[in-house]
């Protein structure tokens, strides 16, 4: 009932900063926040902030995974993509929207750690997989929507590869100092974009780390 009662309350300071659609408003009711962040934080979990875990990675802000969530339009979309799993708190919001959600995670241990909570939470539609991001994963794709949890200078031309036609890539880019949210749109195999707005992530980095 507390927890119940502070994730709507979490769910309510976001769509203050960020208005939500109602199907974005309901995955974030549907995933308890608390069950990602690492255990000395806990107490922080329903709070709009950041948080670090090990590995110098970050979990990222609520607000940040709303707009990054949001920014990729999922109404009726099927397969996602993630670059970067992380703590899993974006793949979990993820699953409550499309059928099936890709994550890429090349940090071992943080993988193994994403996978027990979906596992532990019967979060069933996550598929993992071990491995440089950056690389995609081309035996699932093509991919309607493909998110980066963690900002690049640009993004790899495999990824547009594996992105379907009339789909869309969100990534945080880095311009001129700055980390820019960056929608790319695919249309008859012609990459267009847009910025967005400023954000702040973890670097992408090449390769694997056990």
């Amino acid at each position: 009932m507390v927890t119940r009662m502070h994730l709507s309350k979490m769910v309510e300071g976001i769509d203050r900063q960020f208005p939500l659609e109602p199907y974005v408003r309901e995955a974030f009711l549907g995933v308890d926040r608390e069950a990602f962040v690492p255990e000395g934080f806990r107490h922080m979990a329903y709070k709009l902030d950041a948080l670090p875990m090990q590995f110098d990675q970050w979990i990222s802000s609520p607000t940040t995974v709303a707009k990054m969530t949001q920014h990729l339009e999922l109404k009726g979309v099927d397969s996602v993509l993630e670059v970067g799993c992380g703590s899993g708190y974006q793949a979990a919001i993820l699953s409550r929207i499309v059928r099936r959600v890709f994550t890429i995670e090349r940090i071992e241990p943080l993988l193994r750690e994403a996978k027990e909570r979906f596992r532990r939470l019967g979060m069933n539609n996550i598929i993992t997989r071990y491995d440089d991001g950056q690389r995609g994963w081309k035996e699932y794709a093509p991919f309607e929507r493909i998110i980066f949890s963690a900002t690049a200078d640009r993004v790899p031309d495999v990824l547009f590869e594996q992105l379907a036609d009339n789909g869309i890539l969100i990534a945080p880019i880095n311009e001129n100092g700055l980390q820019i949210i960056t929608r790319y749109y695919k249309r008859k195999n012609r990459i267009t974009s847009e910025a967005i707005e400023p954000c702040l992530f973890v670097p992408v980095l090449d390769g694997t780390r056990r």
